[in-house]
């Protein structure tokens, strides 16, 4: 954990659970593409580049999760680096309260005020004052919303692409089933993107780095199918929302807990929404309470 990998003539990753890009703008300064989770994953990023001799000249944050800008206070502390970040995104990293409070949808009670739902704030520029910034002026920012509001991937020099948490490894969709996702219809969106794209190697946050992207691309977007058609068949009798939920964790094996009650019921929320806007679900109020049902052909 926490090894160093060579991707191309200038970029690395940090392999640890969300994996951390390295982009060498120099002989010794580097970009990390995210911080990992937590003061910790930022002390073992310092010791990487200190062995390298490697000075920290900024930080570009893929998305506001958590488990991408843990290492983002601890860094800038001990570099003073920059960070930057995009739209929603950097407000979200500057103010990391508005996680756990989005996803609970109201003020979070302290068990979910935690470092893996609430990271320290850090100070944080958006990505267009990336265009005054010359060392960086190489890295190409590529939009991939979906999994969150404003998530980026990045495409260096070399043609190393990391792609964030656009999409999952097929053993964590098999174990879990249910993925984060914030807005399903760009997350497909995304996914068709992704399954175009070519590049030497591919680095996903939470997958293996591979030279092929198009299968993954492709598993991910059947799984979203799926739980599409699972959601539908619960509701051909109307459902509350808790209803709906209990009914995914059953039927997927799931545990529930504080944490994750709030993330794949955010999740099933965001398909609620995706499957009404298409017009494939309705959902309508009776008795002071809201009710999803399949919508009439």
């Amino acid at each position: 954990m926490y090894e160093l990998i060579q991707t191309g003539a200038r970029s690395f990753y940090i392999n640890c659970p969300a994996k951390i890009g390295v982009f060498k703008i120099d002989d010794t300064r580097i970009c990390l593409i995210d911080s990992g989770s937590d003061k910790d994953a930022g002390r073992k990023v310092r010791q990487i580049m200190d062995r390298e001799g490697w000075s920290l000249h900024a930080i570009v944050n893929t998305h506001s999760n958590a488990d991408h800008i843990g290492g983002n206070k601890y860094l800038q502390q001990q570099t003073g680096c920059k960070i930057y970040a995009k739209g929603v995104e950097a407000a979200f990293t500057s103010h990391p309260q508005l996680e756990p409070a989005f996803l609970y949808g109201g003020y979070p009670f302290k068990d979910l005020r935690h470092k893996f739902l609430m990271a320290p704030e850090s100070q944080v520029c958006d990505i267009s004052a990336m265009e005054e910034d010359t060392a960086l002026s190489e890295l190409e920012i590529i939009p991939l919303p979906g999994h969150f509001f404003e998530m980026i991937g990045v495409r260096t020099p070399d043609r190393t692409v990391f792609l964030a948490d656009c999409l999952s490894s097929r053993a964590t969709l098999d174990k879990y089933k249910v993925s984060f996702i914030y807005d399903v219809s760009s997350y497909l969106q995304t996914l068709d993107r992704v399954m175009e794209m070519e590049a030497p190697l591919f680095v996903p946050a939470h997958a293996e780095a591979t030279d092929s992207i198009r299968d993954l691309a492709i598993y991910n977007k059947q799984c979203v199918h799926e739980i599409a058609l699972k959601l539908l068949d619960i509701c051909t009798i109307p459902q509350t929302f808790e209803s709906v939920l209990k009914m995914v964790f059953d039927d997927y094996g799931l545990t529930m807990t504080f944490q994750q009650h709030v993330l794949v019921g955010s999740t099933i929320r965001s398909y609620l929404s995706w499957l009404k806007d298409e017009g494939r679900l309705t959902a309508y109020v009776e008795g002071n309470r809201m009710f999803w049902s399949v919508s009439e052909e």
